[in-house]
């Protein structure tokens, strides 16, 4: 991929990226049928981008085949409307390369790659992972850190090294919390890095010190609302940017009340989007979890439209 390429497809990325779920029939088959129609949706709503197989498509309930087949339909869906950045990661080096080059060949635009799971490896041990993707594929790479799923933090100054030593590692996917970190992180690495936040109630906030986007779960229920926080900061309207931010902070915490995605799957299936299943051994959330998400979707008037979002 040419150098050229490479900064066309980095202008491209950027606003809200949706990571959407990964539907399952009453029998937990793949439902690749509503995953088409999740895809159309959220593009006709607004959402500036398309990734799967992300934490909240649930990758880890996934054979290696499926995560394949999901990508594959999800990028027959976008049909280049939008960029397409698969999640790629695994807490296997072997099988993330195996995906990572697969949606190469498949013609995404990108690839996400987490921060491996349940290893916690060292600082060391990650760079070496990371560098071997990267050499792997003419890609572009996106990397995710997500400290409390994977038990170990990529170091700003890890990341700093990646940058400066893998070209196609142009961006950051940030589920932390610690601002701090996430400021120096355009610190070290510079400010023309990709970062991306994947905390709801950062996605404002990251924008203000230089974020090109988010990858916000909370774009499956909402995903022109979502959308128009980035519009409306992109636009210069700060006070409007703010607004929304603040509109969406009861569903952005409501949806988080069980564990990822199994709010988001609860609630797109009140919403008759989807059959709300998740395997084993995730589930959907208790009764009264879910009476807590029922209320606050009727609040913003999520239970009464039909097919479209108001």
């Amino acid at each position: 991929m040419s150098e050229n390429h490479f900064e066309e497809t980095k202008q491209r990325l950027k606003g809200s990226i949706a990571p959407v779920i990964t539907p399952f029939t009453e029998d937990d088959s793949l439902d690749l049928e509503t995953l088409r129609e999740l895809v159309n949706w959220h593009i006709d709503s607004g959402s500036h981008g398309i990734s799967v197989t992300g934490t909240t498509g649930e990758p880890s309930s996934l054979t290696l085949e499926e995560r394949e087949q999901v990508m594959a339909t999800a990028i027959s869906a976008v049909a280049g409307r939008v960029p397409f950045v698969p999640g790629t990661g695994s807490t296997n080096h072997q099988e993330t390369l195996h995906l990572t080059k697969a949606a190469q060949e498949m013609g995404a635009d990108a690839a996400m790659v987490i921060v491996p799971y349940y290893n916690k490896p060292s600082q060391h041990a990650l760079f070496k992972h990371f560098k071997a993707v990267a050499e792997a594929v003419d890609i572009p790479l996106i990397v995710y850190n997500i400290p409390g799923r994977t038990g170990v933090n990529l170091e700003a100054r890890t990341l700093a090294r990646l940058n400066e030593d893998c070209p196609n590692i142009i961006g950051v996917k940030e589920s932390n919390k610690d601002f701090e970190h996430v400021n120096r992180v355009l610190l070290n690495c510079g400010r023309d890095f990709l970062l991306f936040s994947g905390i709801e109630l950062l996605c404002y906030p990251m924008l203000a010190i230089g974020g090109k986007g988010y990858i916000s779960a909370t774009a499956n229920v909402l995903p022109g609302k979502v959308a128009e926080v980035y519009n409306a900061w992109e636009a210069g309207n700060v006070e409007e940017a703010m607004q929304l931010h603040y509109e969406l902070m009861p569903l952005n915490d409501v949806l988080f009340r069980d564990t990822n995605p199994a709010p988001v799957k609860a609630a797109l299936g009140m919403m008759g989007k989807i059959k709300p299943r998740l395997r084993l051994p995730m589930d959907v959330p208790s009764k009264s979890i879910q009476e807590e998400i029922r209320t606050v979707l009727n609040s913003y008037g999520l239970l009464n439209q039909v097919g479209s979002e108001s």
